[in-house]
């Protein structure tokens, strides 16, 4: 009932993980726009064909083929993805027809995405880029299906465990991060048995990796925590795998456990918790999408780190006794290879100051 991710935000999120050039929306200029405005940080310049009224009636495929030779010649893309909108959907606007037409010489991948796309889950609009880069040969067959496979579960753990459950969600902002971090440092002190799992997606992954920046082992030597994160960077798109990269680079520090790559976060929580199951953990805390852990498996006490105020309800459902929220998280990381602080981490980094 509550708003959520439109498959077309998810196109374009997708086509910049492809490292595209430019992205064609077509459809009136305000479609989107947050997400566009948000992407030009990350280097792909963002366009639309500014459909309007007129254009809703007699089409606007001569806009589109305008709009991409105009982009050809102002920007010279190798790479150009084309995105349909609610607009273009309902009018039947043929797109492929109109980038055959244009004959600019990048490739064009041509994506019939809209908001209510297959069930308006927006991992089909990911799902629609992966066809299209496969249909052009620029992921193998093999990459795009088991992409496919992990967007695929995303949805079911969103539909079953986090915020697209059906009901409306009360949005909240979780408990308060200066007890939880009180609590956190005192099972340090206290000799606590304490793991911190990385579980995070695309570029969020430079947030809620900054609670693994902190280096507890040098302020309580005596009781250093287990590191388990999903920082394979043999895996995924290129972009994907470079932030895996950039955040192993930056953290310099021993891993126990890769559980895989960013885009795996829907499977990489299940291998998180059989290797936490083998020992006896007072405190896990869990960070970037808590809800992909079957967390009620494990005994110990578990803080969830998660972007979404609707996803505290949920994860204080599947049993995390504390929930901490982080906002803006795709605002904050987009632009970036490095590590960015959290409010969370920025707190815990206080607290420690004042004990020295």
């Amino acid at each position: 009932m509550h708003p959520r991710p439109s498959p077309i935000a998810a196109s374009l999120y997708t086509l910049r993980d492809l490292n595209v050039d430019v992205i064609i929306l077509h459809g009136p200029h305000g479609c989107c726009f947050r997400t566009g405005r948000l992407l030009e940080n990350d280097g792909v310049h963002v366009v639309t064909t500014a459909m309007s009224e007129n254009d809703f009636i007699f089409g606007a495929s001569a806009k589109l083929e305008e709009t991409l030779k105009e982009v050809d010649e102002l920007f010279h893309p190798q790479l150009v993805g084309v995105v349909g909108t609610c607009a273009s959907m309902i009018i039947g606007e043929d797109m492929r027809e109109a980038v055959n037409n244009a004959k600019i010489p990048a490739k064009v991948l041509t994506v019939e995405s809209h908001g209510g796309l297959s069930e308006g889950d927006n991992t089909e609009g990911a799902i629609a880029v992966l066809d299209a880069a496969k249909l052009e040969g620029v992921i193998s067959s093999d990459e795009a299906d088991r992409q496919t496979i992990m967007l695929k579960k995303a949805t079911e753990i969103e539909k079953t465990r986090g915020m697209a459950q059906g009901k409306y969600i009360e949005p909240s902002y979780g408990d308060d991060k200066e007890e939880v971090a009180k609590i956190l440092l005192d099972a340090f002190k206290n000799g606590d048995k304490i793991a911190l799992v990385l579980n995070a997606k695309k570029e969020t992954s430079y947030l809620f990796a900054d609670i693994l920046k902190i280096h507890f082992q040098d302020f309580y030597p005596e009781n250093p925590p287990k590191i388990v994160a999903n920082l394979d960077d043999g895996i995924g798109l290129p972009r994907i795998r470079q932030h895996a990269q950039n955040i192993k680079v930056e953290l310099d520090m021993k891993v126990d456990l890769i559980t895989g790559g960013l885009d795996e976060y829907p499977v990489t929580g299940k291998k998180a918790v059989k290797f936490l199951e083998k020992d006896d953990f007072d405190i896990v805390v869990v960070a970037g999408v808590p809800h992909a852990l079957p967390i009620e498996k494990l005994k110990a006490k578990t803080i969830a780190i998660t972007d979404g105020p609707r996803l505290v309800e949920p994860l204080k459902n599947l049993g995390y006794v504390w929930v901490v929220t982080e906002l803006d998280a795709h605002a904050k990381t987009l632009g970036t290879d490095k590590i960015v602080p959290s409010d969370f981490g920025n707190v815990l980094r206080k607290k420690i100051n004042e004990k020295q």
